[in-house]
Formats: structure tokens, C-alpha cells, sequence
């Protein structure tokens, strides 16, 4: 019996399972397109009006938001690379969140916006763990031949 049995239908999740991971790939890469965008539109909204015209970027917000939920999914599903994932995308979501902050601390002081960097090596780690989750299978022979 799972632990999970009476509160996710994880039957109808696992025919969804080997599409997950693709998912999480596709979300990250957007991600990593929307917080471009995102900074690009703070940078002229920190030019128009200040601290105060500073707001989150919607579709990043939304993407971030999609990819937490991506992460608990496949949690529920692999529960190793899952947990690794989550653990990864739940770092990048709290840096997205200091580095908005900082941006404002920024616009406040009326110094150019820096690039959000730590958000940006974030970004670079969920991508890389989500392009070897997705894309094992490109590299399933040399690495089962070298372990």
C-alpha cells in the first residue's frame, strides 16, 4: 500500500511519468527566458518611475510557480531525482524572491540594476540537473559502461 494511496491518484500520475521530466526541462528553459525578460522590463520600469514603479514579472512568476509544482509531481514520482530537483527549483524560487528585493533596494538608492545573478546560477544548476533527468537516455550507454 502507498502512504499517498488516499490522497494523490498516483495510478493515473504514473501514465504521465515519462513525460515529466521533459516537462521540467521545458519549464526551465522559459524560466531562464522569462527572467531575461523580467530584467529587461525592471531595468525600464526602474528608468520610468523608481522603486515604486518596480513590479514582478507575471510570466516569470508563472513559470517559477509551474515549475515548483513540476518538481512535487515528480517527487511523488522518482522519488530520489525528484527530491533533488525539488530541493534545486525551491533554492532558484528563494533566490528569485532576494534577488526582486535587491532590485528595489537598488532603484530605491538610484543605481543601475545589477543583473540578477544569483537567480542566473541557479537558473544553470536546475537547468543542469533537469537536462540529465530528461536527457539520460543520450547518455545511458557511456555511462553505464564507465559505472
Amino acid at each position: 500500500m502507498q502512504p499517498l494511496q488516499f490522497l494523490v491518484p498516483l495510478d493515473q500520475l504514473a501514465a504521465v511519468e515519462p513525460v515529466v521530466p521533459h516537462i521540467a526541462l521545458a519549464l526551465v528553459v522559459a524560466n531562464l527566458a522569462t527572467r531575461f525578460l523580467g530584467h529587461k522590463a525592471h531595468v525600464r520600469q526602474a528608468e520610468e518611475g523608481g522603486e515604486e514603479a518596480l513590479s514582478r514579472y507575471l510570466p516569470h512568476t508563472l513559470t517559477s510557480g509551474a515549475l515548483v509544482v513540476t518538481s512535487f509531481l515528480f517527487l511523488l514520482l522518482e522519488p530520489h531525482g525528484g527530491m533533488v530537483l525539488t530541493v534545486l527549483v525551491l533554492g532558484m524560487f528563494l533566490t528569485d524572491f532576494f534577488e526582486f528585493e535587491a532590485r528595489k533596494v537598488e532603484a530605491r538608492n538610484g543605481r543601475s540594476l545589477d543583473r540578477p545573478n544569483g537567480g542566473l546560477t541557479a537558473s544553470a544548476i536546475v537547468l543542469l540537473y533537469a537536462a540529465y533527468q530528461s536527457l539520460f537516455f543520450l547518455i545511458a550507454d557511456v555511462w553505464n559502461a564507465v559505472i
